[in-house]
């Protein structure tokens, strides 16, 4: 089977984290042949270089979504395309704007659709998309839009510097459909498209998918629809904030309305697709495939802990509530003196490290340096390291030094830092956030969220019982070597493909340029030696003898 996997800003870059799981798949998967179709993110991320990659990728196209594209590009429509671009992009702008609710919803996301597809139609066939919708025309069809009757108040207060600023994230986002990753030789010679998120990195397979009948199917560990509602800051300007929102939410309705099956990362993200309007039946819930070997021996040692000691590992950054953690803290030290904390982790750009550095001085003010005798050096009881550091050289070490792993978090997608402690053998308390509670089950204490109370308790509840402590982590352990393994995610992965492309078949010609069958290329009852009649004998009518 032939797959063209889509990415954006991960895999098959040197850079990042995103794509550490695409490695594992195709690694796991290497009956497959995968060609690699990334949308990078930065220069530095190019820079790097690439992954050394497996032998069943046979191909890498790559595409920048940084880029400015400046004004050396113009806009060279004749007449004609000119109409055609105005009427595609005035129904796409027509289609933002419109409401949503009630029986409208439907022609809404059709009109949208149709609009989206007349646009990637114009690219392939005249180029300069990009040019145009950043064009005076382009704006002007934009504001026309807002303007227009039954347009949301806030549409029709945009003014032009809110214009420009959408106008320059559609371009952005709307730039997979001048790509030249279309043809026999590219995205259309594929059995399969997997998008490895929604959005932007899933628009050339809908491509594929609309034009060559290519199955697709999307992975969303996080739901782009949700990181863009949470990326829009409040120094955003209304009207930029509701474009922007319609847009994203017009095309996550297309992508799951129009992918073979959806493959969310957790019971969380599985929610966000149905409220856009994704079929329950066509979702699959695939957990992330994590590697367990690193933490076996941490897993099988349950002894090592310190028996009064919390850790915290995680990205340093104000969703992570930090400040409740050490408040919570100051609680438990009043119960149990002798209780330590750690918390180990990085600053998350610069906001993270400003928040880092709030955390240190709290924690000097609620715990000022302690010593055990008059001529010992006092030491704070909370302390702060990076993986990396000679105290935590390894993210098994630190977690294997604690007997309770905690999250604080108010906002927390798929926790991963919380199944590297089951792998562990931890028990664990964490708040209720994201898909935490379903990473748990029963192995571990949940509290609510911005609750140092609670926290606090759930935490002195297990350092002062040994036995259930054990339990918990045993159950944990084994919790996360059945669900949330990488052997467990390439499993289910390799069904999902199988599946797809038995019922959804490519229709193409039957044999490739060297003359060989294609596979897939045509379903499996096309190749019984037998000539099927065009009318069933049970349907012909009966005649009898003559006598």
């Amino acid at each position: 089977m032939r797959t063209g996997l889509l990415t954006e800003g991960g895999y098959p870059y040197a850079s990042g984290d995103a794509g550490l799981w695409c490695d594992r798949l195709v690694r796991g998967l290497g009956q497959h042949e995968f060609d690699l179709y990334a949308l990078s993110r930065s220069r530095r991320q190019e820079e790097q270089g690439l992954l050394p990659l497996p032998p069943q990728v046979t191909r890498v196209r790559t595409a920048p979504l940084w880029t400015d594209p400046g004004d050396g590009e113009a806009v060279g429509y004749g007449r004609r395309a000119r109409r055609r671009f105005t009427e595609h992009y005035g129904e796409l702008a027509g289609a933002v704007c419109a409401a949503a609710d009630g029986s409208a919803s439907g022609a809404v996301a059709d009109r949208f659709a149709n609009a989206l597809y007349g646009l990637a139609e114009l690219a392939r066939e005249e180029g300069g998309l990009g040019a145009a919708l950043r064009s005076d025309l382009g704006v002007r069809t934009l504001e026309r839009a807002c303007r227009a009757p039954g347009a949301p108040r806030t549409a029709r207060e945009a003014r032009v510097a809110d214009l420009l600023t959408v106008t320059g994230h559609l371009e952005r986002a709307l730039r997979p459909l001048s790509l030249d990753w279309y043809g026999d030789d590219a995205l259309d010679a594929a059995d399969l498209c997997h998008a490895t998120s929604g959005g932007p990195a899933a628009l050339p397979g809908l491509l594929a998918r609309h034009f060559r009948g290519v199955p697709l199917l999307v992975t969303e560990y996080g739901v782009q629809l949700r990181a863009h509602y949470l990326g829009q800051g409040p120094g955003a300007a209304p009207a930029v904030r509701a474009l922007l929102a319609a847009f994203h939410g017009r095309l996550a309705t297309e992508i799951y309305r129009r992918a073979e099956i959806l493959t969310p990362g957790n019971a969380h993200a599985r929610r966000w697709q149905e409220r856009c309007g994704a079929d329950r039946a066509r979702i699959r819930t695939v957990y992330p495939g994590m590697a367990a070997d690193g933490f076996t021996e941490a897993g099988e040692s349950p002894d090592r802990a310190d028996p009064a000691t919390l850790v915290w590992v995680g990205r340093v950054e104000p969703a992570k509530d930090l400040v409740s953690l050490l408040h919570a803290f100051a609680a438990v030290r009043r119960q149990e003196p002798g209780a330590r904390l750690r918390i180990v982790g990085s600053p998350g750009g610069p906001e993270g490290a400003a928040y880092l550095g709030y955390c240190r001085a709290l924690a000097a003010q609620l715990f000022p340096d302690e010593a055990e005798g008059a001529h010992a050096v006092g030491r704070n009881p909370v302390s702060f390291d990076e993986i990396g550091s000679p105290d935590a050289p390894t993210p098994p070490e630190v977690y294997a030094s604690g007997a309770v792993v905690v999250l604080s978090s108010v906002v927390e997608g798929f926790p991963t830092g919380l199944i590297e402690a089951m792998f562990c053998g931890r028990a664990t308390v964490s708040t209720d956030a994201g898909a935490v509670v379903e990473v748990i089950g029963g192995t571990g204490l949940v509290v609510p969220p911005r609750n140092p109370r609670a926290l606090a308790d759930a935490c002195l509840a297990l350092l002062r019982d040994p036995e259930r402590r054990a339990r918990l982590g045993a159950a944990a352990r084994a919790r996360a070597l059945e669900l949330f393994t990488v052997e467990q995610n390439v499993a289910a992965f390799h069904g999902i493909y199988l599946e797809i492309v038995s019922h959804c078949p490519v229709r193409r010609d039957l044999l490739d340029a060297s003359g060989a069958p294609l596979p897939f290329a045509a379903p499996a009852e096309s190749h019984v030696p037998a000539h099927w009649p065009a009318t069933p004998t049970w349907a012909l009518p009966t005649t009898e003898p003559a006598r």
